[in-house]
Parts: structure tokens; sequence; C-alpha cells
């Protein structure tokens, strides 16, 4: 396993990160893996290298935080083997105040995401999303004195428009406050709107990308086909998702297929391969339900590819239309109702 620093920090990073989101509840959703089902996956990751792992407070209602601390107190000799990140945004209770980037939800999500963690501190502590309701002074100053405190050693955000980043980069420059050190943003091969802006200040930045659904849901691993068909759980009962319904997207995917053929390998480790060859990207974070899966993202970290195989995969690409930046009210309101029914 390589290893890489996040961004400009000093804190280093395998150049493959463990996404611990698929691990929860099965009863909850058919694609959650349990702790048993996932300590051989996790376990050979560890055995890899791997020393980054990826959650947040509301996967799984907080499940996939308690099997992460679980696993990874039983595979690491101590706490300073590993680097673990985590989240907050998103409702975790019924109160209107169980939600958000605001002082107190902040204050609050932190010791329980340190409580169902197992441990004393988080390495990377990141904003889920954009809270359009909170002034960004109280956050940043709310999440520098959760740093002060001990509580976390690094920041990072998630999924939000450039100017909305930089603006909270530079609140808390102004006020004397810890400044975000990575940014986990949707990137892959079918979705590169984040070169326009985003990729571009986090490089000028310092800033560390750390791109979520790199294999695009499996659409990049081939678990989806022009005609729609679907061949994973998570993908299925995803149906609603944009991905694999543009022909763009399937293009791209033919051109994928084409030279992962060539060079006799498997097309996540050439999507992958494709990432990890942008130098912003510190790590991807690559979701594993099956050991197989590991084995591809283990190997990409490796491969190098050419200027031709790289001109070949970017080529068919076509602007798409920018996802996921806007809070999101109806899911806010979805996740509230879930509550309210537990």
């Amino acid at each position: 396993m390589r290893y890489t620093r996040l961004g400009s920090s000093g804190l280093k990073v395998s150049r493959i990160g463990l996404g611990m989101m698929s691990y929860g509840d099965p009863t909850a959703e058919a694609w959650y893996l349990s702790q048993d089902a996932a300590e051989p996956i996790v376990r050979q990751a560890v055995e890899a290298g791997v020393t980054f792992f990826d959650t947040a407070d509301m996967y799984s209602d907080g499940a996939s935080e308690q099997i992460t601390g679980r696993l990874l107190g039983k595979l690491f000799g101590q706490r300073s083997d590993y680097v673990l990140a985590t989240k907050l945004y998103f409702p975790m209770g019924q109160g209107p105040n169980d939600r958000g980037l605001s002082r107190k939800h902040i204050m609050d999500s932190v010791d329980a995401s340190l409580r169902r963690l197992g441990t004393d501190y988080i390495d990377v502590y990141q904003i889920h999303r954009w809270d359009p309701e909170t002034p960004i002074e109280e956050t940043m100053s709310a999440l520098h004195d959760v740093v002060q405190a001990g509580k976390v050693r690094y920041l990072g955000a998630s999924l939000m428009y450039a100017w909305q980043f930089a603006k909270a980069q530079y609140t808390a420059q102004a006020g004397g406050w810890t400044r975000f050190a990575s940014m986990q943003t949707r990137y892959n091969l079918v979705y590169r709107e984040e070169e326009r802006e985003m990729i571009p200040f986090c490089a000028d930045q310092g800033v560390g990308i750390l791109p979520y659904s790199p294999l695009a849901r499996g659409l990049l691993a081939g678990t989806r086909e022009r005609s729609g068909l679907q061949h994973t759980p998570r993908a299925i009962a995803e149906k609603a998702d944009d991905w694999g319904r543009d022909d763009n997207d399937v293009d791209i995917m033919e051109a994928l297929r084409s030279v992962a053929t060539e060079r006799d390998l498997p097309p996540a480790q050439i999507a992958l391969a494709w990432l990890l060859s942008k130098p912003p990207v510190s790590a991807p974070i690559v979701g594993v339900t099956k050991t197989h899966h590991l084995d591809d993202a283990l190997a990409a970290a490796d491969l190098t590819l050419s200027d031709e195989d790289i001109a070949r995969l970017e080529t068919p690409y076509r602007p798409h239309a920018p996802y996921g930046y806007s809070y999101n009210p109806t899911y806010t309101a979805i996740k509230a109702a879930a509550l309210v029914r537990r």
C-alpha cells in the first residue's frame, strides 16, 4: 500500500480509503452487511495496509459508526495506527436541533460519534453538507472548538458549491479558526463537474480531495447495463438514482470496458487508477461488500495508465447537471419521518 498526505496537511492516509457505509443493520436495508459479515473484508483491508476509514453518524442510524469502532479497535494494535473519519449534518433525532451545523448540533454530535466509535478522538471530522440555516461563522467557530478540545484532529467538508467552500475557508482564516483539510465530493469518470471549480480551488489551497462513489455505485464496475438491468442489491434498491440512465454514462462505460479489455483488467481497476492519476486526489473512498472488490481497489493503487488510455476514457464525457450541492429538504423530511416511525 502507498500513502500520501491529506492535501498539504501533515496527516498521511493510505491511497485507498475504505468506506464503511455498507456496514450496518441488515434489517434496515438489504445491502447493509452485519459486523460479522464485514469483519473479513475490513481485516483484509487492514492486512493490505489500508489505514484510512470513512463513515458518518447517519449511516444506518449510527450502526456503521458502532461497527467501525469495534472492528478497528479489534484489528489494529493501537489507535494511532489508523485514520478515522466521520461526518455530521443529517438528522439523528426528532428534535429541531438534531440536525444541521449549529453549535449545539456540532457539540452534541461529536460526543455521540465518539461514544459510538468507542474512541477518544476523530482524525477527520467532516460536515456532510452545507447548512444554509446556520451562519458559517457559528459553524466554523464551533468546529474549531472541538479541535481545540482534542476531540478532533483535522476538519473536512463534503459536497457543496465551490463558492460555499471558499466562504467557509475564508471565514475560518479571518476568525483565526481551523480550516478544512479535505473535501469529500462526488467525482468519477461519469461525473466530472467538480473539475470546473471545486478541484482547481482545492489544488490551489492545498485541500485533499476524497472522491466518494468512485465507481458510480457500481456502474463503472459493470453492475448496470444500457438496458437498465442492475446487478447488485444496492443498485436495485436505489433504482431512482440517475447513473446509467444517461446514454453518455454508458458511452463512457463502453470506453472503459475497451481499455480494460486491452489491458486484461477489470473495469473497476481502470476507473480507480484514473482517479488516482489526478494530482489533487488523496484517496478515493471505496465501498466494499465482497473481497474481490477490495482486490480491485488495492491493485488500482499500483496501476499506471498511459496518456492515451486517459484520453480515451475522458473523451466521451459530456457536461452533467450539478448534483447534490444544495440543502435537500425532501431527503431531510424523509429521514425525519423514518426516525419518528422508530
